[in-house]
């Protein structure tokens, strides 16, 4: 097992109903469970707008997904190059927007950062929209950011992504998966990297099998999709975020994924929150303080903060 940084706060503040179904189908009616609960905090992230909104993609031709800034106060993009972070939100790929993390995005930015809320497609049977297309975005946000970093006064050195549940899933789907398969868009330039500079995963999905969470939504090519699955060398420093309660995106799947990352020589670390359901984050503002403060002593670890 792999050594995590513990911390103990009270036991999971809601208590969830047993279903007569199977594992695999509980994760997915827990996961639905939690996003209406997510609801709790709207009235915090309803106060908050970005200072832009960029179009990063069109997708085929009708509709464009668009990148929420957050700039700190006083960043001159001319002459000003600053630590970038991306935040992606959850919602089992399935539902969610970027207004969900915006208070993640005014934190960093008031921080000093550039932060940024990811608009992207969500999966839906009817239109063809899959869980590949979701890792697309990320991706194709990233090679973006990259492309444009001079133009927004990004340092395209220290730029960082962070991620919750499904978001977790596409923001390790940024780094983990290699270049030139069916997780890259088309008309992407593959010559620009999609890989970030740092990764701090929050209760993500890592692994896609029917030991973890999402095989039902993947189908039969769950394994191009599981993170798990494609562990390899070189990845950026990276720490996930994850609680022991989690009956949605297993606690072993994290220990597991970083147990094989160490082994493959990355810099990989694991904060545990002891008990605690999926998302244990977004159900109570002392959580969410006490995870923001292990990012920032993360970020600021890492030369992304000062």
């Amino acid at each position: 097992m792999n050594q995590s940084i513990p911390i103990t706060l009270c036991s999971a503040l809601f208590f969830l109903c047993a279903f007569s179904v199977s594992a695999s189908d509980r994760r997915d009616v827990s996961a639905q469970s939690q996003e209406r609960l997510v609801r709790v905090l709207e009235p915090l992230a309803a106060t908050l707008e970005p200072s832009r909104k960029i179009a990063y993609k069109s997708v085929g031709g009708r509709r464009d997904l668009e990148l929420h800034v957050f700039e700190p106060k006083g960043h001159d993009s001319a002459i000003d190059r600053r630590p970038c972070i991306l935040i992606i939100h959850g919602g089992g790929w399935t539902s969610g927007e970027p207004r969900v993390y915006y208070t993640i995005a005014d934190h960093y930015a008031k921080k000093g950062m550039l932060a940024i809320s990811l608009q992207y497609r969500l999966m839906n049977t009817k239109e063809g929209v899959t869980v590949f297309d979701c890792v697309k975005d990320g991706r194709s946000a990233m090679r973006w950011l990259r492309a444009h970093a001079s133009t927004l006064g990004i340092d395209p050195t220290r730029i960082a992504v962070t991620g919750g549940s499904a978001g977790g899933h596409v923001a390790l789907g940024t780094a983990v998966f290699e270049s030139g398969s069916d997780v890259d868009e088309a008309t992407d330039d593959l010559s620009i990297s999609c890989v970030p500079d740092l990764l701090i995963p929050l209760n993500p999905v890592v692994d896609t099998s029917s030991e973890g969470y999402g095989q039902g939504k993947v189908g039969e090519r769950w394994r191009e999709l599981s993170p798990l699955h494609h562990v390899k060398g070189d990845l950026p420093p990276m720490l996930i975020c994850h609680s022991t309660g989690d009956t949605v995106t297993p606690y072993a799947g994290a220990d597991r994924f970083v147990e094989l990352s160490k082994a493959a020589g990355n810099d990989c670390q694991l904060f545990t929150f002891e008990g605690g359901r999926h998302g244990w984050f977004i159900f109570d503002l002392d959580h969410y303080a006490a995870l923001l403060r292990v990012m920032d002593d993360y970020l600021k670890e890492k030369g992304f903060l000062f």
